[in-house]
């Protein structure tokens, strides 16, 4: 069972009580709205839980009340994760940000970039090699399929057909055939740079990532219900979203944890519950560390949770303003720009089927929301993270 984290009143952690009652009024009525089928959420202060409630029923079909301890897929959610997998072998000296991609993984040698002209694809030379940082950062070149239907996304969205039918080291070896959507460093585009990460992790400690995660992570600090699947004894705790969504109508179809993939998904394959991903939230805050357990160093945490974009262009639907991106974090950049409150340092992520999470060193602060719900994502992250700042009292 997960190790529990301490917890405190509100008020002894300079929270406002009656706000925290706010945030459960709030998603309460998303849930009678039919928005979602059920919410869970924890606000966690100054190393202690404040605020761990949750809302609705965990599968619509049961009908069964949302708990504590249910299973959430937290796709995108796996990327923080496995860059800090990544930078534990960085911190033993396995490789350097600075090394060539192919110094690696021999394929990605003389990649190729995509530019259509005339309504044709033509390849012409990436001007450098994709190093390390870039994979980390987001500005390989590399892209995804469902991020657009330029000519080469469509060749990813094939790919993207196929890949869990594939092993890392398959997979990402089909990549590597691919051409770049943008000359490496030239901009920002989400991609499947972190499944690339993944298959970099199996190489530097030779073994499958799901097992470093095992021993490296999930072990030390009393993540027990994190995985790449779902053991059949803890089969009934998965939360289910609706059917169809509620918006549009269209089909919810979220992945399948029933069986153990042959594609270990660095980018976004991992199941995690709400109190497993608040101690890998507390190890961030704690600078690298969880009940004496060293996972990162501090300078090292400090430097994954800096920009390393100095004002690079991207696509800002979801690097939105006010912000940049480290190595596997977004990072605040400024007070204001952005829509949300938040401080100057402050570090994130979140899931396409809805779950999020944020730490923010300044306020000694760290919140977590799941959900299953991918419509309903962009509201009810704006509404979680305006709600919980106006909680701080003092």
């Amino acid at each position: 069972m997960t190790r529990s984290l301490p917890s405190a009143a509100p008020d002894e952690l300079g929270l406002s009580a009656g706000q925290l009652e706010r945030i459960s009024a709030a998603l309460r009525h998303e849930v009678e709205q039919r928005r979602v089928p059920g919410a869970s959420a924890l606000v966690a202060r100054r190393g202690k839980v404040a605020y761990f409630e949750t809302f609705g029923v965990r599968d619509p079909a049961a009908a069964q009340p949302m708990a504590k301890d249910a299973i959430f897929r937290i796709y995108s959610m796996t990327k923080p994760i496995v860059s800090v997998a990544a930078m534990m072998l960085f911190e033993e000296g396995r490789f350097l940000l600075s090394d060539s991609l192919a110094k690696y993984i021999p394929g990605f040698a003389g990649v190729k970039v995509g530019v259509e002209r005339d309504g044709r694809l033509e390849l012409v030379p990436a001007a450098r090699d994709i190093t390390i940082q870039d994979i980390f950062c987001h500005t390989s070149g590399l892209t995804y399929g469902f991020r657009g239907n330029s000519l080469v996304q469509k060749l990813y969205q094939e790919l993207g057909t196929q890949m869990l039918g594939m092993s890392s080291a398959q997979f990402v070896a089909a990549l590597a055939k691919l051409p770049l959507l943008h000359q490496p460093g030239s901009r920002w585009e989400y991609s499947h740079a972190t499944d690339v990460l993944g298959r970099l992790v199996e190489i530097w400690s030779d073994m499958p990532l799901g097992e470093f995660l095992r021993q490296r992570i999930f072990k030390p600090l009393g993540m027990s219900d994190t995985g790449f699947h779902v053991p059949e004894a803890q089969l009934s705790r998965i939360a289910q979203p609706f059917p169809k969504d509620p918006d549009t109508g269209a089909p919810v179809q979220l992945l399948d944890l029933r069986q153990k993939p042959s594609f270990e998904w660095g980018g976004g394959g991992l199941a995690s519950t709400t109190l497993d991903y608040a101690r890998f939230s507390q190890m961030l805050l704690g600078n690298g560390t969880l009940d004496g357990e060293r996972i990162l160093g501090r300078k090292t945490l400090e430097y994954m949770t800096a920009d390393h974009l100095n004002a690079l262009p991207g696509s800002f639907d979801l690097l939105v303003p006010g912000y940049g991106f480290g190595l596997g974090f977004t990072v605040r950049l400024y007070t204001g720009v952005a829509s949300t409150p938040g401080s100057i340092g402050q570090y994130s992520w979140g899931g396409i089927a809805g779950t999020t999470f944020w730490v923010d060193p300044a306020e000694q602060l760290y919140a977590v929301m799941m959900i299953q719900a991918p419509h309903a994502r962009v509201h009810m992250r704006a509404l979680f993270r305006d709600m919980v700042y106006a909680a701080i009292a003092d």
